[in-house]
């Protein structure tokens, strides 16, 4: 997986553009709990803190786009976490859908193919560097 300076870019633009991001998160929790009714129960309490850490966690990685290298630790140490708490690989695919609705939702007629397209390929490699931190065997010696 890979994204362009262009996807950059316009990630990093969009996500500068957000006006309400307790909102947005709010959204995506939804939309989220819509569409893969088995990730509810992996959230307890109240989602107020969880909002707030999803927000922190798009700005760490939108601002880190222009150094991935110094993000790839904390986007492994990410994805080793979430299988705590029972995340399958098949979760990172409703995670993507939710967010791309939900940003689509936000920006109407200005989520465009093109920006789609860039937030497809930002959260791909983030999920992608996640899954494999997650989900690799050791090797054996």
């Amino acid at each position: 997986m890979s994204i362009s300076d262009s996807q950059k870019a316009i990630v990093q633009s969009t996500f500068a553009q957000v006006t309400d991001a307790d909102q947005l998160a709010s959204r995506f929790y939804e939309r989220l709990f819509e569409i893969d009714a088995s990730t509810a129960p992996m959230f307890h309490g109240d989602m107020s803190e969880q909002r707030k850490k999803l927000i922190q966690t798009l700005a760490v990685v939108v601002n880190g786009l222009d150094n991935l290298e110094g993000i790839v630790p904390a986007i492994q140490s990410l994805g080793k976490r979430h299988v705590q708490y029972g995340v399958t690989v098949q979760h990172w695919d409703s995670v993507g859908s939710a967010l791309l609705w939900t940003l689509g939702d936000t920006f109407g007629p200005a989520f465009t193919d093109e920006v789609k397209q860039a937030w497809a390929s930002a959260y791909n490699l983030v999920a992608q560097t996640a899954i494999s931190a997650a989900y690799e065997t050791p090797s054996q010696n």
